[in-house]
């Protein structure tokens, strides 16, 4: 399907990638003989003093496996600009990917990152299941991880620990950017929404935080039916769309689920207005320009006009063939902004790292306004964007099918009023 269609377009070494790239790194120059004998232990030691080893986790298999083969094209890209100025303080950072697979499997290999790669620091993810797993690793290991895309609240909420930051917006940052514009365009106030969700914890979570919305504006949610992560056929659920007769329909799905909903919701001919509270432009992509409708949310897109997205985007075009997706920017600025601590800080170790980001230091994220990371919670507070369907007589490429709206808050509005506030989503740091 359009998932699938997505990943094909993705060079085979960005799909398949794994701890190997850094073995091979932290490996150069140690002979056979070496390596086969106790002889080579002098050398790997001194190798990997000599590098910072970032590991790097995300799904590049099943039906979030197109966002995360983007995720790894841009650490990548991240890793070997910093190389080229220096590293981190003289140490070439050494980069270890894997596919994290499933919760079980991400927490295995962050402890595999964290014994025998010693890695200073973790980066990615896009499940919010995934997320909480490294991110418990990580906090019992005194080991800062930074989640590039699990939007679930309560991963800056119940399930906070002081180890964890969060470049991805949180699924409330999601719903107040996109719910102003369907607000303004009367989505909302005195309306029926019929919504479709992810059957896991992302899903769950955005639900949740959208009713909360839609109650507080004067909206009413007539159904909200679950739809498992490896659905692909929608009739059944766009039938009971047809039967129930809502002002609005609502996606709260994630990955190629989202694909496949817009292609079929093409397909079956329904005319209720339609959009969703999470979105990733490839999916969007995947879907094609004759199927994309609706109003969604954005983090980030290649169209940004601030000059370090430029730069950014120039270079991932040049790299790869082809503009950076939303997941490609949030594993680039999270690994920028990790070797920027490390470098002003002058230190890998954790407690400094944290340190540096709970002073809430202004950071270029790529965006036309700079964020930074909110001291009690680590959730970046930015500025989010909403994206609309192009006119296909418009339509340059399969990458231009999207016309990106205004920023959200708008100049002179406080950056966390899209954020959860304390009473919306608590967080307390665990002592230690």
């Amino acid at each position: 399907m359009g998932g699938d269609d997505a990943v094909n377009d993705i060079p085979h070494h960005a799909r398949i990638a794994s701890a190997s790239v850094g073995r091979r790194t932290l490996l150069k120059g140690v002979g056979a003989a070496a390596l086969l004998g106790g002889v080579g232990m002098p050398a790997i030691v001194k190798a990997q003093a000599d590098t910072v080893t970032f590991g790097h986790l995300t799904p590049l298999t099943g039906f979030l496996g197109p966002l995360g083969a983007y995720g790894q094209m841009g650490v990548q890209l991240a890793v070997e600009e910093l190389n080229a100025a220096g590293g981190i303080n003289g140490r070439k950072i050494n980069l270890v990917m894997e596919d994290s697979v499933n919760p079980a499997t991400a927490s295995s290999k962050a402890e595999r990152y964290i014994e025998r790669d010693k890695a200073a620091v973790i980066v990615g993810e896009i499940s919010s299941a995934s997320a909480l797993a490294i991110s418990q690793v990580a906090a019992r290991n005194k080991i800062v991880f930074v989640n590039t895309g699990g939007n679930s609240d309560a991963l800056r909420g119940k399930d906070c620990n002081r180890y964890m930051f969060h470049v991805e917006g949180a699924n409330t940052q999601y719903v107040k950017a996109v719910g102003a514009a369907m607000l303004r365009d009367g989505l909302i106030k005195g309306k029926k929404l019929f919504f479709l969700t992810a059957d896991y914890a992302f899903g769950h979570d955005l639900s949740r935080v959208a009713k909360r919305y839609i109650a507080q504006n004067g909206g009413e949610v007539i159904a909200d039916e679950l739809v498992p992560t490896d659905a692909t056929d929608f009739s059944s659920y766009l039938l009971k769309v047809r039967q129930s007769r809502p002002d609005v329909v609502i996606s709260n799905l994630a990955g190629n689920q989202i694909t496949n909903f817009i292609k079929q919701y093409s397909e079956f001919g329904l005319q209720y207005p339609f959009g969703g509270f999470g979105f990733d432009t490839a999916v969007a992509w995947g879907a094609g320009k004759d199927a994309f409708g609706g109003i969604w949310p954005l983090i980030w897109h290649h169209d940004v006009s601030a000059p370090s997205s430029k730069a950014f985007v120039a270079a991932f075009v040049k790299k790869w063939g082809k503009p950076p997706e939303n997941q490609a920017w949030g594993d680039y600025v999270a690994t920028k902004l990790v070797a920027r601590a490390m470098i002003e800080t002058k230190s890998t170790d954790s407690a400094q790292i944290i340190s540096f980001f709970e002073k809430e230091k202004e950071l270029d994220i790529l965006k036309g306004r700079k964020g930074y990371f909110r001291d009690w919670d680590h959730q970046l507070i930015q500025e989010m964007y909403t994206v609309t369907p192009r006119p296909v007589a418009q339509v340059k490429d399969n990458w231009d099918i999207m016309v990106l709206g205004p920023a959200v808050p708008g100049a002179g509005t406080a950056l966390d009023v899209i954020a959860p506030t304390p009473e919306e989503n608590a967080c307390t740091f665990p002592a230690g």
